[in-house]
């Protein structure tokens, strides 16, 4: 039995493997507690999809060589932005999303390059630089989104009519507009397809990029730098395509989250997102210097339904206060902590 319990550890990693052991307890508490489980699974298909896009985005970040995306939340800005920009234009529907997702890969593109020019001069603390910069970036838009002259009334505040709401609700706009694409449904509960359709073309582009001469040469620039830029590979140019392409996922990732959660969240609201993307593919088996599409999928869909089932069950079992909260930030800061700790190797 320990035996059994080494290797599963050394395959999957203790996040993995603690993370899926507590969403089976909180199942089989759930049932225990005859809460209805459709609505639960349901709850968590909805979460898996809306953070999948955004969790994908750190892939090309790690792999290149700068390690988890702490300033995923500029990317996230840029995506909110065209969004923005789409419902000033009064487009609404499948349209108005495409056009959203179009619009935010030139402004990501360039943010991402500026960015990297920054990644390139502080190597080594990429993770440290990259938090003050988002954090940075996400306080000065707090000015940008009341300068910014948007005029559609959907969004400007009613008093004033100047600087955009906290909020921007997406009805008539588009509005799970991924999520109830196909229509399908089971036990009575509504299945994202379409945003799962969504993101597996993502997942799937990016295994194409990886397979690529380019990938490959990213892949070995974030693995042995020294080694690869004997063999010819420019390191940094590697670190900046994967830099700019995390930006282009993290624009487009909020575009299919706000799509789902039906709003915009603007001012300090991209603030702590990014971390929730990293606890997912950490828990996913990834680590600092090394990710993959499938630590993508097992990580999103364990580190979601986590924080989708937790508040139900918890709040059932102890309905004073809200517990599933504290739990999810241990989860969440507990699993980067974890990874953080193994820099030098040893996961």
């Amino acid at each position: 039995m320990s035996n059994l319990w080494k290797k599963t550890i050394e395959r999957f990693g203790y996040p993995k493997v603690y993370c899926s052991i507590f969403l089976v307890l909180l199942l089989a508490t759930a049932i225990i507690l005859k809460q209805s489980i459709p609505p639960l699974l349901s709850a968590a298909l909805i979460r898996i999809g809306q953070g999948s896009v955004l969790v994908l985005a750190l892939v090309p970040s790690i792999i290149s060589g700068t390690g988890p995306n702490f300033a995923l939340s500029i990317g996230m800005i840029c995506g909110a932005l065209a969004g923005c920009i789409s419902i000033e234009m009064d487009m609404i529907g499948m349209p108005a999303f495409a056009f959203a997702v179009a619009v935010s890969i030139p402004i990501s593109i360039i943010c991402g390059l500026l960015y990297s020019i920054l990644q390139n001069r502080v190597k080594g603390d990429e993770m440290t630089v990259g938090t003050y910069m988002g954090y940075s970036i996400v306080s000065l838009m707090c000015i940008g989104w009341l300068v910014i002259p948007f005029k559609n009334p959907e969004m400007v505040w009613a008093i004033g009519g100047k600087g955009l709401r906290t909020t921007i609700t997406l009805a008539g706009r588009y509005d799970k507009i991924l999520d109830t694409l196909g229509g399908f449904q089971m036990f009575g509960q509504v299945i994202p397809v379409g945003t799962f359709l969504f993101f597996g073309a993502c997942c799937f582009l990016m295994w194409l990029f990886l397979k690529s001469k380019t990938g490959a040469a990213m892949v070995a620039a974030g693995d042995n730098p020294r080694f690869a830029a004997a063999s010819g590979i420019d390191v940094n140019r590697q670190r900046t395509i994967g830099t700019v392409l995390s930006m282009v996922l993290g624009g487009i990732g909020i575009l299919v989250y706000a799509q789902s959660f039906g709003f915009f969240q603007l001012y300090t609201a991209p603030l702590q997102m990014p971390f929730l993307a990293i606890s997912a593919i950490l828990i996913g088996g990834a680590t600092i210097k090394k990710a993959s599409i499938s630590n993508v999928i097992s990580g999103v869909v364990i580190f979601q339904a986590l924080l989708a089932i937790s508040l139900p069950v918890i709040n059932g079992l102890m309905p004073v206060g809200n517990l599933s909260e504290v739990i999810r930030i241990i989860v969440q800061n507990g699993v980067i902590l974890y990874a953080l700790t193994k820099v030098g190797g040893n996961e």
